[in-house]
């Protein structure tokens, strides 16, 4: 009988993870169990990163807004409630936007809603 090597998809798979860890300081980087324990935090707070993501823009954006409007004499609260309205569908990141690099076009919105 022929010889049959074994562990082919385990070895698949703990470089597959060793692959994850390239960059990783010390033992993390190299040694399978420190690795995987490297990986559950990693992704967990890469997780919990996109959804923070999400919320810091749209402070941001707040922000951006509420100086924006200051400018023209209203506050960032009046401005929301008179966009909601006026039916006027523009969300903060592009309101953010128009304030920042089309001035002229942002003071047509808020003189709409004086």
């Amino acid at each position: 009988m022929t010889r049959v090597k074994r562990g082919k998809i385990a070895h698949k798979k703990r470089e597959k993870i060793l692959k994850y860890t390239k960059g990783y300081k010390w033992g993390r980087k190299s040694k399978e169990r420190a690795a995987k324990e490297a990986l559950l935090h990693a992704w967990t707070h890469a997780f919990r990163g996109r959804k923070e993501k999400k919320r810091n823009y749209r402070r941001l954006w707040q922000t951006q807004l509420n100086a924006a409007v200051r400018e023209k004499g209203l506050s960032y609260s009046k401005f929301i409630a008179g966009l909601k309205k006026q039916n006027i569908a523009l969300d903060r990141k592009v309101l953010a936007d128009l304030a920042k690099n089309e001035p002229k076009i942002f003071e047509k919105i808020v003189d709409a809603l004086t």
